[in-house]
């Protein structure tokens, strides 16, 4: 499979099916609102985990993917993908409303997306998010869960494969932290891929890694 990083929480995840290719993209922004450029995209399946300008472009997705965006289990083109409701906040929503995360397993390889999550998980929530390999996790703070936090959401989890994402770009308008302060607190050495192409069986055994894409 591949992973794409399209600038703040946008992903493209690409895979193959039991039959044919899937292609999905995670929160496609606003790029008027943002500052970034959402590139031309077409999709099988689109996620929304909240529904602020930054995260819910779905007119910047051509085609006719299917939609996602609350919390349950669905089976699209042979992909599981469970929402797993959170909040925005750590408020329980009292700020900033709800969050959903999203776990997609494509190729045997479980990837999960945390949207905009503003609190360390609970035990239902870790339950359902048990066996992730590769954890897409906002760092940015201010809107989110800020780099500490996001340390102890990662040691919760345990995934193989960290990869951050919601922080400081150049041309970014938002205010965000930088990636900087992510990276030490984490304190794992980065390893920088313009883009993620990973098997199950190149999924690393022992110590956890830590992937910053270019956008």
């Amino acid at each position: 499979m591949q992973i794409t990083w399209l600038g703040h929480s946008a992903f493209r995840l690409q895979g193959k099916g039991a039959t044919d290719a899937v292609s999905i993209i995670t929160d496609p922004y606003n790029g008027d609102k943002v500052g970034l450029k959402l590139p031309r995209l077409e999709a099988d399946i689109v996620t929304i985990s909240h529904d602020h300008e930054d995260h819910n472009n779905l007119a910047g997705v051509k085609g006719e993917p299917f939609v996602i965006r609350g919390a349950g289990e669905y089976e699209i083109k042979s992909v599981y993908i469970d929402g797993i409701h959170s909040f925005h906040d750590a408020e329980k929503g009292g700020k900033r409303g709800d969050n959903i995360m999203y776990r997609f397993d494509i190729e045997d390889i479980s990837v999960a997306h945390l949207g905009d999550l503003g609190h360390e998980l609970d035990d239902k929530q870790l339950e359902r998010l048990e066996g992730t390999d590769i954890l897409l996790i906002p760092v940015g703070g201010v809107f989110t869960i800020d780099a500490q936090k996001a340390v102890s959401v990662i040691n919760q989890i345990e995934p193989r494969i960290v990869i951050p994402m919601h922080y400081k770009v150049p041309g970014l308008k938002i205010d965000l932290n930088s990636v900087d302060q992510f990276l030490k607190a984490l304190a794992v050495k980065p390893r920088y891929e313009e883009k993620l192409k990973i098997n199950k069986k190149d999924l690393p055994q022992e110590d956890m890694e830590l992937v910053i894409l270019s956008f």
